[in-house]
């Protein structure tokens, strides 16, 4: 049996850290949006955002951001748990990577922010023991099925109750803005924790299970067939993939702008919208970085990806302090405009952090711990600078 040892440093794929690192400008450009207003979860931003301007921005991040990177991010989880389980075949030790997780979620999500993913991953990642050992067709099948059959399903329930879509909860508005302008930390801790049940009790469980097992399906597909490793061979394979994900996309994150956008077709667009714009950026990053120029300018996206779980709780710390009530208080206060602005600002000081932490460091410091909890071993942080004699 292998040892249950952490992967060598140097057998990282840097396409896949870049793709990690770009996830994180998706979420962040999706977040920080749903961080410093409620009408993410309560409805109502096209009447409290309502100039053109504002309008065009929505639109661009609904089609360009939105339900892409949290699918790319599922994937990418699904493709590094498979990794693990061929490299240790000790499942131990992923049960504990997913047990450690999930403390990492309890916190995340009712000490900092309801939006939380960390918590379900670990949560729905416990499924995969039962894919780790499929062959990669049955993983194939299974991310289809529950692609298509659930989008299907829930598509038509939407437009037959199309009349009653639309409605904006203005109770849950006002409270929320009242709570997390407050000075009061236990007032917002009691509000981030209401919106945490509001979006994740009764049926939010069952499509949380339906949005992410898919990709990390996907992931592990990708994982078995080893595509995104020996691109040469596979180069042909990946263009295609390339070509019908950029069509998927297109088709289900654009399309429905061409009838007017009706809500009815919002879960369809992004389920299947958003896993296949997430598979594009995926195989678009990987294909731009065997030209040697793209993979110089990408480059710095890897910095961000290897420190990804440091820097995903980060994002929210900051932003707790930037939009709520003991920090700057800029809840309810930031236009679509500047919300951009402040994506561009905060993920331009993580990827020259990043940087400078690796020069010094081998990981993240919560990758660091997350890597010694999960092999009960203190693992190396500082680089050592070679004597040369």
């Amino acid at each position: 049996m292998p040892h249950s040892t952490p992967t060598e440093r140097s057998k990282r794929i840097p396409w896949i850290d870049a793709a990690r690192g770009f996830a994180l400008f998706g979420i962040l450009m999706v977040n920080v949006p749903a961080f410093h207003a409620p009408f993410f979860l309560y409805g109502g931003e096209e009447q409290y955002w309502n100039t053109s301007m504002d309008h065009a921005i929505q639109t661009m991040i609904d089609i360009f951001f939105q339900a892409s990177f949290y699918t790319l991010f599922s994937l990418l989880f699904g493709f590094g748990m498979q990794m693990m389980s061929d490299r240790l075949q000790n499942d131990g030790v992923l049960v504990r990577r997913l047990f450690i997780l999930l403390g990492f979620g309890v916190i995340h999500a009712f000490m900092i922010w309801h939006g939380d993913i960390l918590l379900s991953y670990g949560a729905i990642g416990f499924l995969l023991f039962f894919y780790f050992r499929q062959e990669p067709q049955t993983l194939l099948k299974w991310f289809l099925a529950l692609l298509i059959v659930p989008g299907i399903l829930y598509t038509w329930f939407l437009y037959v109750s199309r009349r009653y879509l639309g409605w904006i909860n203005k109770d849950g508005i006002s409270i929320a803005f009242s709570h997390y302008s407050s000075h009061s930390l236990p007032d917002i801790l009691v509000q981030n924790y209401h919106d945490w049940v509001y979006s994740n009790s009764g049926m939010g469980v069952v499509f949380s299970v339906i949005v992410l097992l898919p990709m990390f399906l996907f992931g592990m597909f990708l994982m078995k067939k080893r595509w995104l490793h020996d691109i040469d061979t596979y180069q042909s394979v990946l263009k295609r993939i390339f070509y019908l994900s950029l069509a998927v996309f297109i088709l289900f994150k654009m399309g429905p702008y061409f009838i007017g956008n009706p809500e009815w077709l919002s879960f369809i667009q992004d389920h299947v919208g958003g896993a296949a714009s997430s598979i594009f950026y995926l195989v678009g990053i990987t294909l731009l970085f065997q030209h040697e120029k793209w993979g110089r300018r990408l480059h710095f996206l890897t910095y961000v990806g290897k420190m990804s779980l440091t820097n995903y709780i980060s994002q929210s710390i900051i932003c707790f302090l930037l939009f709520y009530g003991p920090g700057f208080g800029l809840y309810g206060k930031v236009s679509p405009v500047w919300s951009i602005g402040i994506v561009v600002i905060l993920y331009s000081f993580q990827v020259f952090f990043s940087k400078w932490w690796l020069i010094r460091f081998y990981f993240g410091p919560l990758e660091w711990v997350w890597r010694s909890l999960t092999y009960k071993k203190k693992q190396p942080l500082k680089r050592v600078e070679e004597v040369t004699s």
